[in-house]
């Protein structure tokens, strides 16, 4: 009976450990996901202001203000 009881609790430690494992490798890739997202929300941004930037420069030199 003791015999079973090690075994059992064996493996229900083990499976905790997997899924511990599983977890922070699903945080672990939450945390890329949410980096990424972040670059990317950056990247876009210095494409909008760029793109912002020389639309006032082509008002500017438009209107003869960029003399």
């Amino acid at each position: 009976m003791a015999d079973n009881t090690q075994k059992m609790s064996y493996q229900a430690g083990e499976a905790k450990g997997q899924a511990q494992e599983k977890a922070s490798n699903m945080m672990d890739r939450a945390g890329n996901a949410a980096q990424s997202a972040k670059e990317s929300m950056l990247e876009a941004g210095e494409q909008v202001r760029a793109k912002a930037q020389g639309a006032v420069e082509g008002v500017k030199n438009a209107t003869g203000m960029n003399k």
